[in-house]
């Protein structure tokens, strides 16, 4: 039976400017490999509510998961619960319950609770929270959707807070061998064995270090007898690089 299927939507126009490295899709995409959801497809959008409610449509219909990340925080440009809300065509409002996170947060903080932190509370109808131990203002789910922060330490949190309710597959197993020839010399053997492992990933990413071209070939996939077949293959094909 196949893995379940991921998505992840980036949102902000920080990442698409050059002012931000994004760093979450990195850690999204280890996490999901190990717990068994192979993550396909990743995009980018700006803070547009049009792009947004675009984007998250399409990608709740074609995966069993989609991850959000960046666009809930206090400000103006923070649009992302509204576009949520939008996609799912719900309302959304300030609940209860994350008002009450927020305000218990403030106070042990010393800090007021004032009109642009309340904005963090506002939940579309029939989701339901995701913790946040780092800086307590939830993120939220609803049907396959994950809506959760920007900021890497919060997204990580997140990410840990609902990894562990999901069904997962078999993890990718993952073995690289470094190779130093071009890619033009190998490409014809990599597809043979390709060809012979149709139920793995293998690919090819060059490198050129001191004038030298090379690569790293990488064979996934979750049957870790397969994979280690294909690595034994590999190093028969290129027996320099076995050290």
């Amino acid at each position: 039976m196949p893995n379940p299927t991921a998505a992840m939507l980036v949102i902000g126009d920080e990442i698409l400017s050059g002012r931000t490295r994004d760093a979450n899709m990195y850690h999204l995409a280890g996490e999901l490999a190990r717990h068994g959801i192979d993550l396909a497809e990743v995009r980018i959008v700006s803070d547009v509510e049009a792009q947004i409610v675009g984007a998250l449509n399409d990608l709740r219909a074609a995966y069993d998961h989609v991850f959000t990340s960046g666009g809930i925080g206090p400000t103006h440009d923070d649009i992302t619960a509204d576009a949520v809300a939008k996609a799912f065509g719900v309302g959304i409002g300030i609940r209860d319950d994350a008002r009450a996170i927020l305000a218990a947060h403030y106070q042990r903080t010393g800090l007021e609770l004032n009109e642009a932190r309340l904005r963090m509370a506002r939940i579309p109808d029939t989701a339901t929270l995701i913790d946040n131990p780092v800086s307590s203002a939830p993120g939220f789910c609803i049907d396959n959707v994950y809506v959760m922060a920007g900021v890497p330490s919060v997204f990580q949190a997140m990410v840990a807070s609902v990894l562990p309710g999901l069904t997962g597959g078999a993890p990718l197993l993952s073995q690289t061998l470094r190779v130093q020839r071009g890619e033009g010399e190998i490409a014809t053997p990599l597809r043979a064995l390709a060809e012979a492992h149709p139920k793995l990933s293998i690919g090819s990413y060059p490198f050129v270090r001191d004038g030298v071209y090379g690569a790293n070939i990488v064979v996934r996939g979750a049957d870790g007898a397969e994979v280690q077949a294909a690595m034994l293959a590999l190093c028969k094909l290129f027996p320099e690089a076995v050290e």
